[in-house]
């Protein structure tokens, strides 16, 4: 079976959740014995590519690169509709003649890719990895920090994200006051709104029907936590879906007995502040210090202003912020972790480096954001605390810190057995059954 993977972006230059997902999917899939190809792009505003499509391979897998500084998004609308991608998508698409179109993600390829999948007849399915299909800011977060359930009748909460999340509007309370009210009344009249605000606030209104009507070209999706699921059932988009929880491939060897000393936190991430350092190190320093230490692995690159933050945050600390690795060391750094802390204040979806860390019997500290809670028995692999209280999070560690043994007993009972061959047999049944209900 020929298949098609398409991805916003894609190794090397990126290689977060969602490109390893399409880059572990492809590797099976050759190694099963079918033809994929990867779709991938650059951002508008990377560094140009010698040509509109770039060609390259990689794990034995060919890659084709669209250059989207050639016709970048020049509205919001264009962020997830534009037209102007549909004659490159056939081209394309009819260079490589797919049995199956999946999509890992669909942002820099917009609803142009499904106007020509269903204009040619390819079976076309996708996995969600997180909430783009209803959600503006794809992290189903109000500007408040809270949990969001998605596009209100008007809008307002969208409009919300785009032009009043930035913190320093919610810091007075005439802010708070212009937050609550404003988007409201822009979405009812928007002719209240600022000239240069217009043309995105209608983009931001036809967003969810826009994603809901083209999402009907796919003959279903695949979701890695409930969650995700159900969120997206509640959204009103009516496409079949199916949990495939992610698989894992990694060194499943029980964990080296830890050296006398602190124990090991570790934080494995982007320095990103909804990642929620901030709040492991003021927790650390509320707890016992002392009994401590931790390994930060992460870009600072990223957000040199969050990682300066972080970096003195970490003072007087036993912190070490050790950069980046290669994903083949991962059994490696987290055989020398204790406990893997994910403080995360945004709502993740079954993040890889959480199953990581449970296949190696490294048991975890997380929040309680959906889409994480569902994989930790408390007690048992792990904790979790109420997202954004340090206290809480703060007293978690003082249960180790008082029970010197706690992380070692358990990792014994912290585990993870799925892998990606199981996973990948799994979506290769999946393209059956869509193509046997075509």
């Amino acid at each position: 079976m020929r298949v098609a993977l398409f991805v916003h972006c894609y190794y090397p230059e990126h290689f977060y959740g969602t490109e390893s997902y399409t880059r572990i999917l492809a590797r099976e899939l050759l190694a099963l014995g079918h033809e994929p190809v990867i779709v991938t792009a650059t951002f508008p505003g990377e560094p140009a590519q010698a040509s509109r499509i770039e060609r390259y391979v990689l794990d034995d897998v060919p890659v084709l690169r669209i250059d989207r500084n050639v016709r970048p998004n020049r509205t919001l609308r264009e962020t997830y509709d534009l037209p102007a991608l549909r004659a490159l998508h056939a081209r394309i698409l009819r260079g490589i003649r797919p049995d199956v179109v999946h999509v890992c993600h669909l942002l820099n390829h917009t609803t142009a890719l499904l106007d020509v999948t269903r204009r040619l007849g390819i079976v076309t399915v996708a996995t969600f990895t997180d909430f783009f299909g209803f959600c503006f800011n794809n992290r189903l977060s109000a500007v408040d920090g809270s949990l969001c359930s998605g596009p209100d009748a008007v809008r307002s909460n969208c409009i919300a994200c785009a032009y009043f999340s930035d913190p320093r509007t919610g810091a007075s309370l005439f802010g708070r006051a212009l937050r609550a009210a404003a988007p409201g009344v822009i979405a009812r009249i928007p002719r209240l709104a600022p000239m240069s605000w217009r043309t995105n606030i209608k983009g931001l209104v036809a967003r969810p029907d826009h994603l809901a009507a083209r999402y009907h070209t796919y003959a279903g999706a695949l979701t890695p936590t409930r969650f995700l699921m159900e969120s997206y059932r509640r959204s009103g988009i009516e496409v079949p879906l199916e949990l495939n929880r992610f698989g894992i491939d990694i060194d499943r060897a029980p964990k080296p007995l830890a050296p006398p000393g602190p124990i090991r936190l570790g934080f494995i991430g982007q320095l990103a502040a909804h990642k929620g350092l901030h709040l492991l190190l003021a927790a650390m320093r509320r707890a016992t210090p002392e009994a401590f230490s931790l390994a930060v692995f992460g870009d600072e690159t990223m957000d040199p202003a969050y990682a300066a933050k972080v970096r003195g945050l970490a003072e007087g600390l036993d912190v070490s912020f050790r950069g980046t690795f290669p994903v083949e060391r991962i059994a490696q750094v987290l055989s020398e972790i204790d406990l893997l802390v994910i403080p995360s204040t945004w709502v993740e979806n079954s993040p890889l480096i959480l199953l990581q860390a449970l296949a190696t019997h490294t048991p975890v500290l997380i929040a309680d954001v959906e889409g994480m809670s569902e994989f930790v028995e408390e007690g048992q692999n792990g904790f979790s605390f109420a997202k954004g209280s340090v206290e809480e999070l703060a007293g978690r560690l003082e249960r180790f810190a008082a029970h010197p043994g706690l992380a070692r007993d358990m990792s014994a009972r912290t585990h993870y057995g799925r892998t990606s061959q199981d996973m990948v047999r799994d979506v290769v049944a999946f393209y059956d059954r869509k193509h046997a209900q075509r």
